[in-house]
């Protein structure tokens, strides 16, 4: 995994108003297979994150973006039904019509995430430091 770029991309979100970072690792309850993922949120309540960043595939749940080859990790963001029809031209719940035509292992793109696209979340592989990508971001932060 290329640290450098996974730790530029969580300071750009951490520089957000009033986030807080969990890293999931032994002593946070967080299952062995998530170890080294990222969980962002905005308030005390920590309920749910508006974005996360994952470094590893899940075995038989999240496996489609190939995060298990060297120097790849995605990002997630929750962007609500609207933002998520913008930039995908369908609703999350028209995500299992257009699923069989999306590249999840693409790196450098918006794509719905494989698993959450329903819920409104998208997801990049190997986002660059762009202005899309931290408008996106500030626009899941600003949902909270």
């Amino acid at each position: 995994m290329p640290i450098e770029e996974v730790d530029a991309l969580a300071e750009r979100i951490r520089r957000l108003p009033g986030v807080t970072e969990l890293i999931a690792g032994p002593g946070t309850g967080a299952p062995e297979l998530s170890w080294g993922d990222r969980f962002y949120f905005v308030g005390d309540d920590r309920m749910r994150p508006f974005a996360t960043i994952v470094v590893r595939n899940v075995p038989g749940f999240d496996e489609c973006s190939d995060l298990d080859r060297p120097g790849r990790f995605r990002l997630n963001v929750e962007l609500g039904r609207v933002a998520f029809k913008d930039l995908f031209g369908y609703g999350p719940e028209a995500f299992a019509t257009h699923q069989s035509e999306i590249d999840f292992s693409a790196t450098g793109r918006w794509f719905p995430h494989p698993v959450y696209a329903v819920q409104s979340w998208a997801s990049m592989v190997n986002p660059p430091e762009d202005g899309d990508v931290d408008r996106l971001i500030r626009h899941a932060h600003a949902r909270r």
